[in-house]
This record gives C-alpha cells, structure tokens and sequence, in this order.
C-alpha cells in the first residue's frame, strides 16, 4: 500500500477527514455526535490547535484546524481518533450489542472493537482561499448527500456558528486572513 506522506509545520491550516469503519452509519444518534465533539474540544484544549470548522456526517467528519507549528498533527489525529472510539465504545456497549457486532476485528492475533478506520485523509490549505474553501465544502457535504436542503438545516457542523448563532454543538475559534 502506497504511504500517504504528511507534512507538518508548514504553518498552515489543515482539513482532515476520518470515516468509520467500513463507512458504517456509526453517528446516527446525537450521544455519539456529542462524544466525539467532546473528544475534539479536549484535544483542542491539550494541543492549542484551532478549529475553524468541521461537520460530522452519518460516517465520517471533516475537521478544518490549525495546529500550531511544531506538533507532529498525525499522533494528535490518532490520539482524537482513539479517545473518541472507547468513549463511544464504552456508550455503545451499554446501549446495544448489534453495531458493536460489526465492528469486531481480529489484529495480530488479538480480538478487538473498532470504530474508525484505520487511515485518515489530510490535507495542508496552503491560502486563506483554501481554508475558506474547505470550511464551505464541510458545510455543503450534507446538502450535496440529500441529508438536508440547506445547511442551516444540519445541526452537525460549524455553519451555524459562522452565521452568528452561538448555540452550536461545538464553538469554531476565530482567525483571520
């Protein structure tokens, strides 16, 4: 398998996508939502890093951020990715068994439960054009997937935020161009 190379300390925010194992529907429930956005803002708080926008979908989100220079971005990603999984593990298996079933694996000889896949997608906005750019595409995705008609409408992501509105599920930090 080709090594997708990740360049820090460029100075520059960073869009980055996670999806759920096998793109399983796993954000179906606003509990779950909520987990993994408290995960998020606990790792902005012990990282410094700058959320500028995101959008959870039904099984992936998108996170618009900007560390700061000087971190290694991949182990914060993997460590939001493995703080979030045993919290919503951990939710999941008081609620039911049945998603926890597919979500079972067995690595190097050891049986687990997953929940996100194991890779992630992350891509260096080199201009305010393509911060401001991927911020819009995290707000349009669920409007392009039918989920919604306007992306108002989608209580998951930043939008709400950027048109004033303070009651949203996660706070976006300020920046400028």
């Amino acid at each position: 398998m080709t090594q997708l190379r990740h360049y820090d300390n460029l100075g520059t925010a960073r869009f980055v996508t996670v999806s759920c194992y096998h793109r399983y529907r796993l954000f179906s429930n606003a509990v779950v939502i909520r987990l993994f956005l408290e995960e998020l803002d606990q790792i902005r708080s012990r990282y410094d890093l700058r959320i500028l926008g995101y959008v959870v979908m039904p099984e992936h989100v998108h996170v618009v951020v900007w560390p700061l220079d000087g971190l290694a971005f991949g182990r914060v990603v993997g460590e939001l990715k493995s703080r979030s999984a045993r919290a919503i593990l951990a939710h999941l298996r008081t609620e039911s068994t049945r998603p926890l079933d597919r979500l079972s694996v067995t690595r190097d000889g050891e049986k687990r439960t997953v929940f996100w896949q194991r890779r992630c997608y992350d891509h260096n906005c080199r201009t305010p054009e393509a911060v401001r750019e991927k911020i819009n595409y995290c707000h349009m995705n669920p409007v392009k997937r039918g989920l919604v008609r306007s992306p108002c409408d989608w209580r998951w992501s930043s939008f709400n935020w950027y048109e004033g509105k303070r009651d949203v599920p996660l706070d976006v930090d300020e920046w400028e161009l």
